[in-house]
């Protein structure tokens, strides 16, 4: 992977398709963390890669590389600042590009086999870091929410698939989401749902993979974040089925 960089202070560094960012969470592991900026990335254009590695010289930092330079822009201005595991994120245009971009438009050069071995090194360490055990949330964000409701009244039918209800529940501040990658965790969902107005949780039911609740303090906040993510896509198998819970 190419030595990506950032922008020194005072300089103008032309817009492109990368964007660096700072401030970030150094506590988070390194797989929640690129998890999690794909899935508060994506609504702004198709995401080629997330990087993030967990060399000291590079905590608390992470690049998003966007398939269409008009992605970043929107991406820069709108979540400039954006409270991201309770640290406003910093955000600029990198300073290089990755490797994956460089290719694309043939700009490409290779390094000397030294600098390529101690990538393929930094690689390998992350990959050992992204599988080891307790992967999982945030410790602040661990098990928030409360008992879930009984199974016989989750809106949920056995299959590989999540159904839909027989009968549509009436508009209330509570949506029923479905069709999520089994990935998705409460704080990915959370990023996305916090967007807008009167949000108050996550829940997920760890028995059934796929789906979750998200509550807002009244019918109209929850319709019109319903409205905003139907469709949305955390994975691009994965569009998003949200309707109102069932209460």
């Amino acid at each position: 992977m190419a030595e990506l960089t950032a922008a020194t202070p005072g300089t103008d560094i032309p817009q492109n398709q990368t964007i660096y960012i700072n401030n970030l969470n150094e506590k988070i592991k390194l797989d929640e963390l690129k998890k999690s900026l794909k899935a508060v990335f994506s609504q702004f254009g198709k995401i080629v890669e997330v990087l993030a590695f967990k060399t000291l010289k590079h905590k608390g930092q992470a690049w998003v590389v966007f398939e269409d330079v008009s992605s970043a822009p929107s991406a820069l201005r709108q979540m400039q600042g954006f409270p991201f595991y309770d640290k406003p994120m910093r955000i600029q245009y990198a300073k290089t590009k990755s490797d994956v971009v460089a290719k694309a438009d043939g700009t490409f050069v290779p390094r000397e086999k030294r600098k390529k071995s101690d990538d393929r090194g930094r690689k390998k360490k992350d990959q050992h870091d992204a599988n080891q055990p307790g992967m999982g949330l945030h410790p602040a964000y661990t098990s928030p929410y409360g008992a879930t409701p009984p199974l016989s009244q989750l809106p949920y039918m056995a299959g590989s698939k999540a159904a839909m209800p027989e009968a549509p529940a009436p508009p209330n501040n509570i949506l029923f989401v479905q069709n999520l990658p089994h990935q998705t965790t409460p704080m990915m969902l959370q990023m996305l749902s916090c967007q807008y107005p009167g949000f108050k949780e996550v829940r997920m039911v760890e028995a059934k993979p796929g789906i979750a609740f998200v509550e807002y303090e009244n019918e109209i906040q929850s319709t019109v974040a319903m409205q905003a993510l139907q469709g949305f896509k955390i994975t691009a198998d994965n569009p998003m089925l949200i309707t109102y819970a069932k209460k």
